[in-house]
């Protein structure tokens, strides 16, 4: 196992060097120069060359990419060009918004996604069927960008029942210390309900948004897996012996079609970690994507390449994790 774990995190070390080289190359093609931003309207052609010296972009770019890559083997992701923070001290701050938010539109994917492809299998072609896998199409097709703001005229403008944006109240803020960085989490440990109801309030706009386009193909996936294990000879000798139809679909089906499904949620959870800017822009939500976000449009290289480096990092770990978590679903497999 361990052989294996090792020359899988060396075969993923070219596809982070190719995201590396991907993302330097597209930020200079971004029209603007962070150094005039940063200066001013009335800098001086002299004061803008002095700090373009200063933070190094006078330099030639194979030059900046090969400091880059110094500073990533150590762990440095820079410093940001407009705040003068720490990229690390940035993302340790930011990551959890992230992952709280990823981790609840999962949830929701999984709660609603699993039971509807499980029970479009089980009733295969009925108008159930067609309900919920029309119903899949609709949640892969709408933009996120749309739901997400068609959710706040709903739920926030109209209903007034839902913050349109934020992670918090205000007035939750000034009594606030948060402990580990995850507010849901902090809620229970200092036993505050009223601060529990506030947090997921705040979350559960942003969390059904993000969470509507992985529910959609964790449906369409655990169908098709589903359809393919029911027609197998074992689970036609269950039901011949008289075994109860739920212990066939949840105990025998399930437990076999399980291996799809997960490398499925594994993908999808990876994609929410870098895929939130979206959501994030439209909630006002301080996590990575937003803050990413906002260093695209300020040109603060340090910002965008540490965070995508970052996302990236999170994303091929989490699809190893999945990837050894199957000796866990089919005691079959084994690594060499």
């Amino acid at each position: 196992m361990g052989k294996y774990i090792a020359k899988r995190i060396l075969g993923l070390l070219p596809v982070l060097l190719g995201i590396t080289l991907l993302v330097f190359a597209l930020l200079q093609l971004i029209p603007g120069d962070p150094a005039t931003i940063l200066s001013g309207e009335r800098a001086t052609p002299e004061q803008v060359a002095a700090l373009r010296e200063q933070l190094g972009l006078d330099r030639p770019l194979p030059i900046q990419y090969f400091v880059f890559l110094l500073k990533l083997i150590s762990f440095d992701f820079g410093t940001s060009i407009i705040s003068g923070i720490p990229i690390a001290d940035e993302i340790r701050n930011r990551w959890p918004a992230t992952f709280e938010l990823s981790l609840a539109a999962m949830l929701v994917a999984l709660i609603l996604g699993i039971p509807a492809g499980i029970f479009a299998a089980v009733r295969k072609h009925s108008w159930l069927d067609n309900l919920l896998m029309s119903g899949s199409l609709i949640g892969v097709s709408l933009p996120v960008y749309w739901l997400g703001l068609l959710l706040i005229y709903l739920f926030a403008v109209n209903l007034q029942i839902l913050p349109p944006s934020g992670r918090i109240s205000v007035a939750a803020t000034f009594n606030f210390q948060p402990i580990t960085g995850f507010y849901v989490l902090d809620s229970l440990l200092k036993l505050d309900i009223i601060l529990l109801k506030d947090v997921l309030s705040h979350l559960i706009l942003p969390a059904l948004t993000l969470g509507t386009i992985p529910l959609a193909i964790i449906a369409r996936i655990t169908r098709s897996a589903m359809l393919e294990t029911l027609s197998q000879d074992y689970i036609r000798t269950a039901r011949a012996k008289g075994v109860p139809q739920h212990s066939v679909i949840w105990q025998h089906a399930l437990k076999n079609a399980f291996l799809p499904i997960a490398t499925t949620i594994g993908l999808q959870f990876g994609s929410l970690l870098g895929g939130a800017i979206l959501t994030e822009t439209i909630f006002s939500w301080p996590g990575i994507g937003f803050w990413i976000y906002e260093g695209i449009l300020a040109r603060d290289y340090p910002v965008v390449q540490g965070g995508v480096v970052f996302v990236s990092i999170a994303f091929v770990l989490i699809n190893l994790l999945v990837d050894l978590s199957y000796v866990f679903f089919d005691p079959r497999i084994e690594y060499e």
